[in-house]
């Protein structure tokens, strides 16, 4: 018997925000959309890292690639399921932000106020709208991935470099969820700068990003 997975309502839509976010590939769209999902299931307040990890490992083949193999996968990937019913319980009551950005009121695209955070820099210039749903350190991920592919290639962001993001910041859940499970970061950053050939060479064991 398949699990039952429980329908959204429209009220629970509209806190954890839309899926059709432009600039985002395949299964950089495709993890958002579940990550919103699992939210809601979980009865989380919005859409944190660690939820964009857990849908990533799950939609996108580049980013399993980017881990060092299976064992080290099935480890995370167990430690993440635990959330709803361990160590996720604390994130509850709370927001996950870095503390180095303010939080302030965003306008989403159709005009209306929306309950996520925006970004400005040091120097107080505004910076980018956040996506409605998510925590304000996921929108910043998400933001940034979005801008870095948009400069690098011009392409929509892929999942990697999602995942990159979430990675430069230390105060990031995902950062958390991988630090316990035992993920060297410092290697995985390697592996994900050094682009999906050499992740291939690493999962055949060689290759200079191993």
């Amino acid at each position: 018997m398949q699990p039952r997975i429980p329908r959204q309502s429209p009220r629970d839509q509209a806190a954890h925000g839309r899926d059709d976010v432009p600039g985002l590939g395949a299964e950089a769209a495709a993890a958002l959309a579940s990550a919103r999902r699992r939210a809601v299931r979980d009865g989380d307040r919005q859409v944190d890292t660690a939820h964009l990890l857990h849908s990533l490992l799950e939609h996108d083949p580049q980013v399993r690639a980017a881990f060092d193999g299976g064992p080290q996968l099935a480890r995370l990937l167990g430690y993440l399921v635990q959330r709803s019913i361990g160590y996720g319980l604390r994130w509850q009551g709370g927001v996950e932000d870095s503390g180095a950005m303010p939080v302030v009121t965003a306008v989403a695209p159709s005009g209306r106020t929306s309950a996520a955070a925006a970004v400005a820099d040091p120097d107080g210039a505004p910076g980018p709208t956040a996506v409605e749903g998510l925590s304000p350190l996921a929108a910043a991920a998400l933001e940034q991935a979005r801008d870095e592919a948009a400069r690098r290639t011009g392409a929509p962001a892929r999942g990697v470099d999602l995942l990159a993001a979430m990675v430069a910041d230390p105060q990031a859940r995902a950062v958390e969820v991988l630090t316990r499970a035992g993920v060297d970061l410092y290697e995985l950053r390697a592996r994900i700068e050094a682009g999906p050939q050499e992740r291939e060479a690493c999962l055949e064991g060689g290759g200079p990003a191993c």
